[in-house]
């Protein structure tokens, strides 16, 4: 979401080397406490990553978080890709999709 709290409102362009901050959360509905790690990807390339997230059952995390494009590009993908602590293959992903200009 944007700072706002709204899906709109995320940023759709930044220049590059200027931070892009989104509010992020997660619900743990696993049944038993959990550790989480969160990590931001810019066109597949590691930009940041928030961990540990640790939550016990249906605890919620909301946190801003940010990413710096260091590139310009035409639709360039941000993702977020939630995993398990300690796991490898991806939980859960989200993407949007930003205009990076110089």
């Amino acid at each position: 979401l944007g700072l706002e709290g709204k899906a709109t409102d995320y940023p759709k362009e930044l220049k590059v080397g200027d931070e892009g901050r989104v509010m992020t959360g997660i619900v743990n509905r696993e049944g038993e406490t959990m550790s989480y790690w969160l990590e931001v990807r810019i066109d597949g390339v590691k930009n940041n990553e928030v961990q540990p997230i640790v939550l016990e059952q249906d605890d919620t995390w909301e946190e801003i978080v940010s990413f710096t494009p260091n590139r310009a590009g035409n639709r360039e993908k941000v993702e977020f890709l939630l995993y398990e602590q300690g796991q490898k293959e991806v939980c859960q992903s989200l993407h949007l999709w930003i205009e990076v200009t110089e």
